[in-house]
């Protein structure tokens, strides 16, 4: 039985810019490409799975990451909670959640304990987007590691942990 350690890698488009960039600037350690810029490759692929999923529901993926943060958290988040969660900029969601209001998928409400604190919430409307969204999603990432075992996944996932914790996440 042949194991994937002895299989030979098929050269694949990081193979090839990695070495591009040797070539172009032989005196640069061109390694870390190898990881990062497979990360980078599998993200802008899955981001792009993404974006054309998401266009039957005529949201973008930014509008996709504050509803799923919202229907994920089980109650609702003041803008600030949804900045941790996402990453992405108050200025961003502030935008975001006006364009999620005016067409009815997210709601703002006052906070009981503090009139002054503006909620955001999602509708029907917002929560059965992420309802439709969230299986399909999750099946097109089953499908992209398949071809690994149940301890390639382990070990992939724990070494990305090492390195999301070294970018101090």
């Amino acid at each position: 039985m042949t194991s994937t350690a002895d299989v030979a890698p098929v050269p694949d488009t990081v193979d090839r810019v990695r070495q591009e960039w040797s070539e172009a600037c032989p005196h640069l350690d061109t390694s870390p490409i190898d990881v990062v810029g497979r990360v980078h490759r599998i993200s802008s692929i899955c981001n792009h799975r993404l974006d054309v999923s998401l266009e039957r529901h005529g949201i973008n993926r930014s509008e996709f990451t504050v509803l799923s943060a919202l229907v994920r958290a089980g109650r609702p988040l003041r803008a600030s909670e949804v900045v941790l969660t996402t990453m992405l900029s108050g200025a961003s969601i502030t935008k975001i959640a006006d364009a999620l209001v005016k067409r009815e998928l997210v709601v703002r409400q006052k906070s009981e304990r503090d009139g002054r604190v503006v909620l955001l919430a999602p509708t029907d409307a917002g929560r059965a987007i992420i309802d439709d969204q969230m299986p399909r999603r999750l099946a097109d990432e089953q499908r992209l590691i398949a071809g690994l075992t149940d301890d390639e996944r382990q070990t992939l996932a724990g070494l990305l942990r090492k390195v999301c914790a070294a970018l101090g996440d």
